[in-house]
């Protein structure tokens, strides 16, 4: 291994450190609150999608 090599993973180690790492219950908290938005996003998708698809029926009709 070269010099910048080592220095470099000598840096990142130490910025590694330096990381307040997020408790179980912190994750598990984030991850519910993604799952319940990404789900709320999903049908909130499929009513504009239903709506324009019955709009565009109806127009083309």
């Amino acid at each position: 291994m070269n010099f910048k090599t080592a220095e470099f993973l000598q840096q990142v180690k130490g910025e590694l450190q330096k990381v307040t790492w997020p408790t179980r219950k912190e994750t598990y908290g984030s991850t519910m609150v993604v799952i319940v938005l990404v789900m709320l996003v999903a049908v909130f998708l499929w009513i504009v999608d239903s709506a324009l698809s019955t709009l565009i029926q109806t127009l083309l009709n």
